[in-house]
C-alpha cells in the first residue's frame, strides 16, 4: 500500500487506486424505501462502489426554534419536525435496505447527526462512518464515532482550516479519510475551490476527496485529475422532485455518465513516465525529420 490507503469494505482507497464513488441518497427517497431501492438500484447498474444515507434523531438534531416552524410538505401541512420524523427510516427499513445492498453486492452506509444515531448503524456494522460538514464542530460526535474504531470520512465544508485540524485531533488518523467542500446547494462553479484538494493532501496524511454540491459533471473529474481519491454526488430519480437536495442532485443518465467520465480521467491520467507509444510510430516515420 501506498502511504495514503485506507481499506473501506473490499476497497482499497486512496493514492494509485481507482477513484472510490459514492452516490448520496441522502434523504432523496423522501422516506420511501422504494424510492431507496430504486436509487440504490440506479448506484449498482451506474458501477458505483457505495450509496450513503443520512441518520438523525430529529429532536436532537432539529434546533428548538426551527421544531416548531411549519412546512408545506407532500403529505400536508405540518411541523419542521414532524417532517424531519416522517423522511427517517425506521430499524426494520434499515434492515431491508442493509439487506438489499447486500443482495445487489453495493456498499451503504450513512452521515450520522447524533449519538443515538451512531448506536443505531452500529447494528448494522457499517463499512465506514461518514461525519457531514455540519457536524465537524460536534467534538462529542467526533470522540463517538471515533471510539467505533471504523474508517471515519469527514466532510470540511463550510469550515475553517482551524476547525478542520481541530477535528482532526480528535480521530484517529490512521482510519481517515476527508472531503473537500462546499456547503452550498447548488454550488457556483467559482466557490468549488477544488485546489483545496491539494491543500488537503499537503497538510493530512489520509485520503483526500471530494464532495460535490454542484451542477454538471466536469468539475467532479477534475477533482479527480488532482488528486481526488473518492468522490461523492447527490443523486436522485427526477430532479423536479420534492426536496430541498434534488435540484443539485444527478439524475440515472447522469450519474451513468459521471462514472463512465472518472473512469476515462483516470485511464487518460497515466502513469507520468514519458514514453513513445507504438501508435506513434507511424506519424514518427512519416512526420519527423532526421537532421
Amino acid at each position: 500500500m501506498g502511504q495514503r490507503t485506507i481499506q473501506i469494505g473490499d476497497r482499497i482507497i486512496g493514492d494509485d487506486q481507482p477513484a472510490y464513488i459514492i452516490a448520496e441518497i441522502g434523504i432523496n427517497h423522501n422516506g420511501s424505501l422504494e424510492i431507496a431501492k430504486r436509487l440504490i438500484d440506479v448506484a449498482v447498474s451506474s458501477d458505483c462502489d457505495a450509496v450513503k444515507f443520512q441518520k438523525r434523531t430529529p429532536h436532537l438534531c432539529v434546533p428548538v426554534r426551527q421544531q416548531v416552524v411549519m412546512k408545506q410538505t407532500p403529505w400536508g401541512t405540518m411541523t419542521y419536525l414532524e417532517y424531519r420524523d416522517r423522511v427517517e427510516f425506521n430499524e426494520a427499513e434499515y434492515r431491508e435496505i442493509d439487506r438489499y445492498c447486500k443482495d445487489k453486492g453495493i456498499m451503504w452506509f450513512a452521515s450520522c447527526w447524533d449519538g443515538p444515531s451512531v448506536d443505531f448503524l452500529e447494528q448494522f456494522s457499517p463499512v465506514c462512518h461518514k461525519v457531514c460538514s455540519a457536524a465537524l464542530t460536534n467534538d462529542n460526535l467526533l470522540r463517538r464515532l471515533n471510539s467505533e474504531g471504523r474508517p471515519i470520512i469527514l466532510s470540511t465544508g463550510m469550515s475553517t482550516m482551524k476547525e478542520i485540524r481541530h477535528a482532526v485531533s480528535l480521530l484517529n488518523q490512521d482510519r481517515l479519510l476527508m472531503a473537500h467542500c462546499t456547503s452550498s446547494y447548488a454550488c457556483k462553479p467559482e466557490e468549488l475551490n477544488l485546489s483545496m484538494i491539494k491543500t488537503l493532501r499537503r497538510e493530512f496524511n489520509c485520503p483526500i476527496g471530494y464532495s460535490g454540491h454542484e451542477l454538471g459533471l466536469v468539475t467532479t473529474c477534475a477533482a479527480v485529475a488532482i488528486g481526488a481519491s473518492f468522490v461523492e454526488r447527490h443523486i436522485t430519480l427526477d430532479r423536479g422532485m420534492w426536496g430541498n437536495d434534488q435540484k443539485a442532485s444527478l439524475e440515472p443518465g447522469d450519474l451513468q455518465q459521471l462514472v463512465r467520465d472518472i473512469r476515462e480521467t483516470e485511464k487518460a491520467l497515466g502513469d507520468g513516465i514519458k514514453e513513445v507509444y507504438e501508435s506513434e510510430q507511424a506519424a514518427l516515420l512519416k512526420l519527423r525529420k532526421i537532421s
